[in-house]
């Protein structure tokens, strides 16, 4: 029998700890900033954190020098969307994009509405990409909302087809014996189709999009808007049909075998 001869001591050691003052101020400032796309003043900041001016104002000079934040309305600063640019390139989602864009652009003017591409964001999801309905009446979710994965229809397909995410683990999500009979049926149905729990008269239509190794990737939602004055050429079903074509062709496109 091997014998550690490992100190206890040295066993039960931590890690150290180190400290970087200036940059966890910059990371907080953008979680912060987050939270207000109106954008914020120093004085606000600065009381919203605790801290005083002179604690962030060399912080917030280098953000803005930087492209992290800007000026906004004289002396209110937003974020940018550097942040958004980086993660592209930083992850698959800008393939992801690329590939799917044209197909979305189709779908938005074959069934005369709006679409969105979701991805997982660790416990929550993220929308990446939108692509606009052509018509007058436009119904749209903003690139880099987040959502909640539990309550919302692109939600339930990512966490019904287990989509790659960076590293959260999907029982960290929260689901418990109703969601997870509802995420069954998407995986038997291959789709989710609900009514939207933020705005009347929204039907939300959501599809998985896979990848080479048959991984899920990302869902492609339909807010399908119901028109009252008789002009909408394709109803609810027609659509649900033609986006569940769409995700097959995307996810042909990036290698998958079976959809």
């Amino acid at each position: 029998m091997a014998v550690s001869s490992q100190n206890p001591d040295e066993k039960n050691r931590k890690s150290p700890v180190y400290s970087a003052p200036a940059l966890e101020k910059g990371f907080t400032i953008l979680e912060l900033l987050s939270e207000f796309p109106g954008g914020l003043t120093i004085t606000e900041m600065a009381g919203k954190l605790g801290l005083s001016v002179s604690e962030i104002f060399r912080v917030i000079m280098v953000m803005e020098r930087q492209s992290w934040i800007r000026r906004h309305a004289g002396d209110r600063f937003r974020v940018t969307l550097r942040l958004l640019e980086l993660g592209f390139k930083a992850t698959p989602v800008d393939d992801l994009v690329q590939t799917a864009a044209p197909f979305m652009r189709e779908l938005s003017h074959r069934i005369e509405q709006s679409c969105h591409l979701a991805v997982r964001n660790g416990d929550r999801g993220m929308i990446v990409y939108r692509q606009q309905t052509p018509g007058p009446t436009v119904f749209a979710t903003r690139v880099g909302a987040e959502i909640a994965l539990p309550a919302t229809c692109s939600g339930h397909v990512l966490l019904a087809f287990n989509a790659v995410n960076d590293g959260a683990h999907i029982s960290e999500v929260g689901i418990d014996s109703t969601l997870e009979n509802t995420l069954r049926k998407i995986r038997t149905r291959g789709y989710e189709m609900m009514k939207s729990t933020r705005t009347l008269g929204v039907t939300d239509i959501s599809c998985p999009i896979f990848g080479g190794n048959g991984v899920a990737l990302a869902a492609l939602t339909v807010p399908f808007l119901q028109l009252i004055d008789g002009t909408q050429k394709v109803d609810r079903d027609e659509a649900r049909l033609i986006l569940q074509e769409t995700t097959r062709q995307i996810s042909e496109e990036l290698g998958a075998v079976r959809c």
